[in-house]
């Protein structure tokens, strides 16, 4: 049994400051709000362009939104899908859920049919918040959704005058905005939500055993399945982030939320956390490198939650001297390894701790973080969380731990741990073992307790911080009408990091280019899945079986080198 070899060496490298195990409250998520709107209720909440609430107004908004859900028949457990952009929309629609008990489904907003479709069904989604933008997405699918109701927001509805008014012509202008079916029934204007009303308590929760979130993610085998994880899950795991991270105080910190709240990371690290600590959140809908700047300029957060590639980002853009980013105290960074040459040039920019670590979605997400103050080891996701065991065992049976130095699978136990797959008992007992979750990274751990991850056990793609699983991008590629086989990869690239690189074999008497490929990718896939490279062969590397050998093109391209040629946008 792997307990039975577990020494914990990592306690001893630990900040004086951090405590090897925490007293967790029984208590909902919906509680972080609750007690910052009481013991900061002046303090600003959010704030979003030229929109800020404080804490106090913050809570009421949510109450009223809460009550509204629940009058337009959201009940306890029933799974809610909110499909917005970082925005007070989603912040209110988030914790107004989580009053009432019901589940939330966070949805990328840029899914695309198949992807939302697939999405809404398996939750079984019974209520949708959505940003009118995305209408013309949604409408042509209602009918094949299990949706009883939709309410529909507008970036323009939390914007003061007069940018709300400007935004309204410019979105009309640009995007033709759709005319919205209100009936009253089942689609509803964001405003419903938020008019006066009375304020009913709390739904009582169980946190150990009632749902908070269904994130959705490919977990080990690529297939999008939801992670149940509880309120106590979410909860402990911003707790420990907060014991980790034991100089950050609750005195007015100010988290920029760019990392996407839809996603786990930036759910955990900006809102929950950020809540926990009564932080004002600084929202921004989309990751773009000057407008980030300039928000750093003018609104001083102080933590600043994110993955390589924005840092990359940010570090390319002309002026970069123009803009003080020395309000940031703390950069926590997650999604992938970060090049040291990155974090030392936006350490000496900042001033900042840049401390990296490392999760995964059925863990809520955070399990390891370098120290803050003690050694910090290149190329290391540090150690793991208080109250979080950590293990290097063998690949083939997987109990038997490795000693320090060998590589094998990496699996973890602690209170952030996942219950299991929504409705997939099967898939649960895989990577569920005898309370402990197989992660599916093969890593290391050396004799200090430093966690360092070597490779990944499936072919999972990490492409601008999301996980991308190349078996989905393969079967919309088939669907090509002249492609007779194709595989995907992630492969290096000198500028962009990892890249989606796609290998062709056309039909007989077919012909294609690289742009028509990805023009048909990108009708059926999120952006971020879609191929940045296409390579047309004669043909693939195959077992004598006729399997396509993926992990043979990934070796060619690593033989190679970081590729330095064009991407196909």
């Amino acid at each position: 049994m792997i307990e039975e070899h577990m020494t914990r060496p990592w306690l001893a490298h630990y900040d004086p400051q951090v405590p090897p195990r925490l007293r967790y409250e029984n208590l909902p998520l919906y509680a972080f709000l609750e007690r910052s709107a009481e013991r900061f209720p002046r303090r600003t909440a959010v704030r979003f362009h030229n929109w800020s609430v404080t804490y106090s107004r913050f809570k009421t908004l949510v109450d009223f939104a809460a009550a509204h859900l629940k009058a337009s028949g959201v009940r306890a457990g029933d799974r809610v899908a909110i499909m917005l952009p970082n925005s007070p929309q989603c912040l209110i629609s988030y914790w107004a859920c989580l009053k009432i008990g019901a589940v939330v489904v966070m949805t990328n907003p840029l899914y695309m049919e198949k992807e939302l479709v697939h999405h809404f069904t398996d939750s079984g989604a019974s209520t949708l918040i959505t940003v009118d933008l995305l209408w013309k997405r949604i409408a042509p699918l209602r009918p094949r959704l299990p949706l009883a109701r939709i309410f529909v927001t507008s970036m323009a509805d939390c914007l003061g005058f007069p940018l709300n008014f400007l935004y309204r012509f410019k979105a009309r202008r640009e995007h033709g905005l759709p005319a919205i079916p209100y009936d009253g029934h089942s689609v509803f204007p964001w405003k419903t939500l938020l008019s006066r009303t009375t304020p009913e308590p709390a739904h009582p929760v169980n946190p150990h055993k009632d749902l908070a979130l269904l994130q959705y993610t490919g977990g080990t085998t690529g297939f999008p399945k939801g992670a149940m994880l509880s309120h106590a899950n979410l909860s402990a795991n911003a707790q420990q982030c907060r014991a980790i991270l034991h100089s950050i105080r609750d005195d007015g910190e100010v988290v920029l939320g760019v990392l996407p709240f839809f996603h786990i990371y930036g759910l955990t690290v900006c809102v929950n956390f950020g809540t926990l600590i009564g932080a004002t959140v600084l929202p921004l809908p989309k990751f773009d490198p000057r407008e980030t700047l300039k928000t750093i300029h003018k609104y001083k957060p102080t933590i600043f939650p994110c993955a390589p590639s924005i840092f990359i980002a940010l570090l390319q853009q002309k002026k970069l001297e123009h803009y003080d980013l020395s309000s940031i105290r703390y950069c926590i960074s997650g999604s992938a390894p970060m090049p040291t040459a990155v974090m030392e040039r936006f350490r000496s920019l900042t001033g900042a701790h840049i401390v990296e670590g490392y999760g995964l979605t059925e863990a809520s997400p955070v399990t390891h973080l370098n120290p803050l103050e003690g050694v910090r080891k290149p190329g290391s996701i540090g150690l793991p969380f208080p109250d979080t065991d950590a293990a290097i065992v063998d690949m083939e049976v997987g109990t038997i731990p490795v000693p320090p130095g060998k590589v094998g699978e990496l699996v973890i136990r602690g209170p952030q741990v996942m219950q299991g797959y929504w409705k997939r008992p099967d898939e649960t007992a895989s990577v569920l073992r005898n309370g402990w979750l197989y992660t599916g990274d093969i890593a290391t751990m050396d004799e200090e307790g430093y966690f360092f991850i070597v490779d990944r056990k499936k072919d999972l793609i990490i492409s601008g911080g999301y996980n991308v699983y190349p078996r989905e991008i393969d079967e919309v590629l088939h669907e090509h009408p002249a492609v007779k086989e194709a595989v995907t990869v992630g492969v290096q690239h000198a500028t962009r990091g990892e890249i989606i690189k796609a290998y062709i074999v056309l039909k007989e008497g077919y012909s294609a280019t690289k742009a028509e490929i990805v023009a048909f990718c990108r009708e059926k896939l999120a952006n971020y899945k879609v191929p940045k490279q296409v390579e047309f062969r004669d043909e693939l590397p195959k077992t004598l079986v006729g399997k396509v050998l993926r992990r043979a093109i990934r070796e060619e391209e690593e033989r190679k080198g970081p590729d330095t040629s064009e991407l196909v946008e």
